[in-house]
């Protein structure tokens, strides 16, 4: 959420900023806004114009009855009255003009770096660079979920009769390879110096306003029905929300916290859920990192988060690349985000297996999460990235370290996680 005095001095930046991210209709909403604060702040300006009035005029009445003039008195009373009157009025009117300008303050969307490509959609996103050299086998990769099926070590069939499309069971090899990868993941974080949480998997709906847009809310979030709290999407969810209402002082920055969560989703949208495998799916686990930090340094934590996955995966042998998100990609609260994809020797391309964003301080003004700092408080910067996500993650681990005989290959990193084991076989 933008600053309303920014938005003030500044209209025509923000509309060359939404020109920018291709919402042309949200255009009208800036005129909207200035006209609904000026609205807003005459009203404010009329109710303590009028306190101060009332004030004075009320210490008139005591002066008035001592000196026996009751009438006069009776006329002050009923001029204090009427003052309160319309004091009330302006205050309901104060509030709804508030909530008026909130509810369209956190629909326009951030200020884009400077450095975002523009683009109108993720097909118009920039490569930045490559790590590793893609290998294609000369033998045929199978389809992801061939390559489990044949190792034992998933059940589509029966998920859907319990769950639905958009679930799984792993099991086995696979399972036991799913969760080591989380606990490397873990370990690697907490050897770069973030603080290892496990949050809250449900959170309030003030907290959901809070860290994302509307429109992502309304395609990711499950909502528990009957009470005011909402399945997470992702931990960064709880983490950011784990600061709300709060001023943490200047050197006590910055906070970098890694932490662990299943996902909900809904995967409302053009992509859909998958029949047949576990890209996009319903459920799925996450390690995330989180950094909460002082404006000017939150650019230089976005090249640390982003280059984490980055060696994370290289750890493991599996090339990458980075990708700048366009314009037209951002979600609203961010300023600047990069894909990290995997390659896939299947498909002979690379994908998407993390997200890395720098969202400014529009979370934090959304929350209220303050720094104290020696010349007064100010609002802190909040970014999160993908450590791992499996089980999207293994459809990369499984392609990159396959045999011809349908076996995986366990890389060094790994092996402690599975008893020592080398190789998954059937």
């Amino acid at each position: 959420m933008l600053d309303i005095k920014f938005l003030r001095t500044n209209p025509d930046v923000v509309k060359e900023n939404i020109k920018k991210k291709f919402q042309d209709d949200k255009l009208p909403l800036v005129d909207k806004v200035i006209e609904l604060d000026a609205e807003y702040r005459a009203a404010k300006g009329r109710a303590d114009e009028l306190r101060a009035l009332r004030n004075s005029v009320s210490k008139e009445i005591g002066g008035l009855m001592a000196q026996g003039k009751r009438e006069e008195a009776e006329v002050v009373k009923q001029k204090v009255k009427d003052m309160a009157d319309e004091l009330a009025s302006l205050q309901v009117k104060e509030g709804e003009l508030e909530a008026e300008i909130r509810k369209i303050m956190l629909v326009i969307p951030n200020i884009i770096d400077d450095s975002v490509p523009i683009g109108k959609d993720d097909s118009e996103n920039v490569e930045i660079q490559r790590y590793g050299e893609p290998v294609t086998p000369d033998f045929e990769v199978p389809y992801h979920v061939d390559i489990m099926e044949n190792l034992n070590g998933i059940d589509l069939d029966s998920a859907r009769k319990t769950s639905g499309n958009g679930f799984y069971y792993l099991c086995g090899d696979i399972a036991r390879l799913h969760s080591a990868i989380l606990s490397y993941a873990r370990d690697f974080m907490i050897d770069r110096g973030f603080t290892y949480y496990i949050p809250p998997f449900m959170i309030r709906s003030d907290v959901v306003t809070g860290v994302m847009s509307f429109s992502e809310m309304e395609n990711m979030m499950y909502k528990i029905e009957g009470e005011d709290l909402y399945l997470i999407g992702t931990s960064e969810h709880s983490m950011i929300g784990k600061f709300i209402d709060t001023f943490t002082l200047e050197n006590e920055l910055p906070k970098t916290l890694t932490s662990y969560s299943p996902c909900f989703r809904k995967e409302v949208g053009a992509h859909g859920i998958e029949e047949r495998g576990v890209y996009r799916i319903h459920q799925f686990e996450k390690q995330e990192m989180i950094v909460v930090c002082k404006p000017e340094d939150s650019m230089k934590w976005y090249d640390v988060l982003w280059q984490n996955s980055v060696d994370f995966f290289r750890s493991l042998d599996i090339p990458v690349r980075t990708l700048e998100c366009c314009s037209g990609d951002l979600a609203d609260l961010k300023v600047k985000s990069c894909d990290v994809e995997a390659w896939s020797p299947r498909q002979q391309k690379y994908f998407e297996v993390g997200s890395c964003s720098n969202l400014g301080d529009a979370q934090a003004r959304r929350l209220g999460i303050r720094i104290k700092g020696k010349d007064g408080n100010y609002f802190a910067h909040t970014l999160n990235n993908t450590v791992v996500a499996p089980p999207r993650m293994l459809i990369a681990f499984l392609e990159n370290n396959l045999n011809e005989d349908g076996s995986i290959n366990i890389p060094k990193p790994l092996q402690m996680y599975m008893g020592g084991k080398t190789k998954i076989e059937k």
